[in-house]
């Protein structure tokens, strides 16, 4: 018997996010993937919620919206993300999939809502390989 999925995605509240997560969660929703939404401040809290629910779930998608301002804090925070995401990835070899968007505008973003969609298949793919 096949195991059923649990996905949770972790999402930041800052910036818009919705569409993002609208494009996730119908993709989940199409192949009837159980799935569990928590949210969080901002981006930057996402690798730690996803650290402390990393052994319920087969794999995160990890949603959020940063757009660069007048400070370098833009490069700081997309790297810190980054990074952790990867790292939480490998030491629970489970995937998360990025879809937290590094933008220069909000107009960027806007264009780039179907990146919730990419995350789930990209989670899916690599919670499918053996």
């Amino acid at each position: 018997m096949k195991k059923k999925i649990k996905i949770c995605i972790v999402r930041s509240k800052y910036n818009q996010t919705s569409q993002l997560l609208k494009s996730a969660t119908n993709e989940l929703i199409k192949r009837k993937i159980s799935y569990k939404i928590i949210e969080v401040p901002g981006a930057f809290e996402i690798p730690v919620v996803i650290s402390r629910n990393a052994k319920n779930y087969d794999g995160f998608i990890a949603i959020g919206t940063i757009i660069k301002g007048e400070t370098p804090n833009f490069d700081f925070i997309s790297t810190a993300i980054t990074n952790g995401l990867i790292q939480l990835s490998i030491l629970y070899k489970k995937p998360i999939g990025n879809a937290v968007l590094t933008c220069l505008n909000e107009n960027q973003a806007k264009k780039r809502n179907i990146k919730g969609y990419e995350a789930v298949i990209a989670v899916i793919e690599v919670i499918n390989v053996k």
